[in-house]
Formats: C-alpha cells, sequence, structure tokens
C-alpha cells in the first residue's frame, strides 16, 4: 500500500519505489550514527531526489572519512546544525508582532542556513531584524503559503471534540491506559473525545501543536490506516532524513504521500507560531489535522496544518512523535 501511494504521488514505478524506501531506511541509521559520532560538527543530512545518495554535512574537513566509511557523501560547511538551530531560537523567540508578519521560517540543511518566507520579503526582512539574527546566515522570501490548522467543524469519523473532528495519529500507551497523540489545537487538557472516547490529557497550542488522549476503554494497537483503509503496521520511530519519503493518513481525504522538504521549521498561524514542525509536500485538508505521518515503517508525526489541498496540492506540517512521547512519558505502539 505504501509502495502503490508513493508511485501515485511521486509519479515512479513500483520498483522505484521499493528501492527507494530500502535506501531510506539505510539512509536514517547513518544520519542517526553520523549525528551521534560526529557530535558538535554535525550540520545535519539530506538525501537528493530519488534518495539514492545521502548528503551528510560537517565543520569539520577531518570528519569526511568518517562520513565515507558510513557510504554517505560528506560536505564540509560554515555552520554546525546546533548553530543554525540557536538562529531558529532568536527568530521563535522575536517580538511577536514581527512573527504575525511572516509564514513560515526553517532550517535548510542543504544550504546551511536558516529560511524566512513571508507573504512579501519585506515582511520576511522584519522579522530577522527584529530577532537580531546575523543576515548572512538567512535567506529571505516570498510565499503564496498561508499555513492554517486542519480542524474541520462539520464533523467525522474518527473522533469528535464536541462538534469538531479531527484524526487520530498514532497508538501509544502511557503505564498500562491505552490512548493515542494527535494536534494540540484540536483540544484543550480536559477536554472529552468521542469514537473512541476519552479524555485530553495534556495540550500545547501555540508554540507547539501536540496533545495525547488517554482512551482506557479502548485497545491500542500498532497501525495506521493506509491505503484503501488497509493497515500499515508501526514499528518505531526512528527520524527520517530531509528528502525522504512520507505518507499521511487522515480522516478527510486518507492516505497521500510526498517528501520531507525541512525538518526544524516554524510557522505562523493566526493563532500563534509553532515551532520544531517538518514541513513536507504531502497535501492535507480539513479535519485531517492530528493523523499520522509515517515513513516506511516508522512514526514521524501528527498533522499540524498547512497549505493547499489534495486537489491542486499542498504542504503540510508535522509535529515530530518523538517529542510528543518524551513530553508526557508515553510509549509508541509498535508491531
Amino acid at each position: 500500500m505504501i509502495v502503490d501511494a508513493l508511485e501515485r504521488d511521486l509519479g515512479i514505478s513500483e520498483a522505484e519505489a521499493i528501492t527507494r524506501l530500502a535506501n531510506e531506511e539505510r539512509a536514517a541509521a547513518v544520519q542517526s550514527n553520523l549525528s551521534s559520532s560526529l557530535g558538535d560538527s554535525f550540520a545535519g543530512a539530506w538525501l537528493n531526489a530519488d534518495a539514492s545518495k545521502l548528503t551528510v554535512a560537517t565543520t569539520d574537513p577531518a570528519a569526511t572519512k568518517t562520513i565515507e566509511a558510513q557510504g554517505a557523501q560528506p560536505a564540509v560547511v560554515g555552520r554546525t546544525l546546533a548553530q543554525l538551530d540557536a538562529v531558529m531560537q532568536q527568530l521563535d523567540q522575536a517580538p511577536k508582532k514581527a512573527r504575525s508578519g511572516a509564514s513560515l521560517w526553517y532550517v535548510d540543511v542543504t544550504t546551511n542556513s536558516v529560511a524566512v518566507q513571508a507573504p512579501t520579503v519585506e515582511a520576511a526582512q522584519a522579522l530577522v531584524e527584529a530577532a537580531g539574527v546575523d543576515k548572512n546566515v538567512v535567506s529571505v522570501s516570498a510565499t503564496a503559503e498561508q499555513p492554517t490548522t486542519y480542524i474541520n467543524i462539520i464533523g467525522g469519523a474518527p473522533y469528535y471534540i464536541g462538534s469538531s473532528r479531527c484524526s487520530v495519529g498514532f497508538a501509544i500507551t502511557r503505564g498500562s491506559t491505552p490512548g493515542f497523540v494527535t494536534a494540540g489545537h484540536c483540544g484543550r487538557a480536559g477536554s472529552r473525545t468521542t469514537n473512541p472516547t476519552g479524555t485530553f490529557q495534556g495540550s500545547s497550542f501555540p508554540g507547539n501543536d501536540y496533545a495525547w488522549v488517554a482512551a482506557p476503554n479502548n485497545t491500542a494497537t500498532p497501525y495506521v490506516r493506509g491505503s484503501g483503509g488497509a493497515n500499515v503496521t508501526v514499528r518505531g520511530s526512528t527520524q527520517a532524513p530531509v528528502g525522504s519519503s512520507i505518507c499521511r493518513s487522515g480522516s478527510t481525504t486518507g492516505w497521500h504521500c510526498g517528501t520531507i522538504q525541512q525538518h526544524n521549521t516554524s510557522v505562523r498561524y493566526s493563532q500563534g507560531t509553532v515551532s520544531g514542525v517538518t514541513r513536507t509536500s504531502v497535501c492535507a485538508e480539513p479535519g485531517d489535522s492530528g493523523g499520522s505521518f509515517i515513513s516506511g515503517s516508522q512514526a514521524q508525526g501528527v498533522t499540524s496544518g498547512g497549505s493547499g489541498n489534495c486537489s491542486s496540492g499542498g504542504t503540510t506540517y508535522y509535529q515530530p512523535v518523538n517529542e510528543i512521547l518524551s513530553v508526557y512519558g508515553l510509549t509508541l505502539r509498535t508491531g
């Protein structure tokens, strides 16, 4: 089912989809190993368009042999990932008025910089100036994206919060209590859900966009609804590199796929800024909020918001699942 969706949404053959998934699985393991072994010099990693080559960036020229030994292509750059993340933090902490004029900002590991996008270049520059960041580290550009949260008050499966509808992310347990993770904008702590019946135990939005719901009278399973309603088994939650293919499951538009564009993105919704989300080329629509993002068999995150739709195409952001699990002390249900 993943292969079929990749064929449809990425325009590739079955053989190419199978090869891509295998390459991405290897790349995720290499990225994890090198991010640890390179330490402070690590500057990010990304796959090329067909996922056949993983590039790993470092600020230490002596580390290139270590990268090559893992089968990756080294890139020597001027800034570490930690330095780029620090710039992101400055942007996230800029005055609210300046952030309200921008659409999104993110670490772009492929250019070793931080990108800021807004409806106008002037608005993007205003955020950079207000944050007081080094302009040499940041690129600014205009974008037509207008991110909005994917909540739909029309209602529908798989779960309701009053008259609103969102989508289950991943099944989890906390101790012996089953439940699921979802988007924070779908409900606040204490909000009740139906189908399945549960209660929001923790929720953060804006700033973050995550929540978890305890559903003690239900059964947590290691599945995500895939193409045609068939189950995709969740095996873990290893983060996939930039450039990897990724699929999303939601209660409005079902199963759609695309690629990971950037990690560590901040987006400005009308309700406020959300930081640390991942930007993708997957489409979504209202009601898909909180739904699952999965790469191969690895859980990646829950749908936050985006722009566009699944008729004309769009961009969607997800909140990384590992952060949610860590914050609330949850255990991902895997098979």
